[in-house]
């Protein structure tokens, strides 16, 4: 099989079985379809060389800071503290800033580990790494959650996720915050 009839039989499958997810959820169809229209962009800004090279080198050598930090350290930092900073003026944090739409409410990037590389804003966790949001992505599937109003942005958003690929194979995950209200 091509891989052109693997990604199109691929991205079938993910709008069906999105579909479904938002049937059980009591999504309206119609914000699914806006939701379902926005895959192919999320999917393209994980594909961004930056942020596929940055997750590749944060896989191959992990920072040393990032062995001291857990959930409740990560919670206590500032906006300001520089460790947090770093997040939002790396290589990725730059990417996702310069593809940053109205309709993006958050946006971050974490290794295989599910630890951060990148992102637009401090994310509420330090580590996704045992929830879905990052392991579906890292078993190569879009995972999306329910409509919810994010703690970090304020908005009424519903969060996304899809693998950031490496040689074809998921390295990390890409997590985007839709803001409902904003989604054309």
């Amino acid at each position: 099989m091509s891989f052109a009839s693997r990604l199109l039989r691929l991205t079938f499958f993910t709008l069906v079985l999105g579909s479904a997810f938002a049937r059980a959820q009591g999504l309206d169809p119609a914000l699914q379809a806006r939701i379902d229209a926005k895959l192919p962009e999320i999917k393209q800004l994980a594909a961004d060389p930056a942020i596929v090279s940055a997750v590749v080198a944060q896989n191959a050598s992990l920072p040393a800071a990032y062995g001291e930090m857990t959930q409740e350290k990560w919670k206590s930092l500032t906006l300001l503290d520089p460790f947090v900073r770093g997040f939002t003026r790396n290589e990725v944090g730059a990417a996702l800033k310069t593809r940053k739409a109205a309709w993006l409410a958050e946006a971050f990037v974490n290794d295989a580990k599910g630890l951060k590389v990148g992102f637009l804003a401090k994310t509420s966790g330090w580590s996704h790494g045992a929830s879905a949001k990052h392991t579906q992505p890292m078993a190569g599937q879009v995972w999306q959650g329910p409509v919810e109003l994010d703690e970090s942005s304020g908005l009424q958003q519903i969060q996304v996720a899809v693998p950031v690929l490496a040689e074809g194979k998921p390295a990390g995950s890409l997590v985007v915050g839709l803001a409902v209200s904003k989604l054309e």
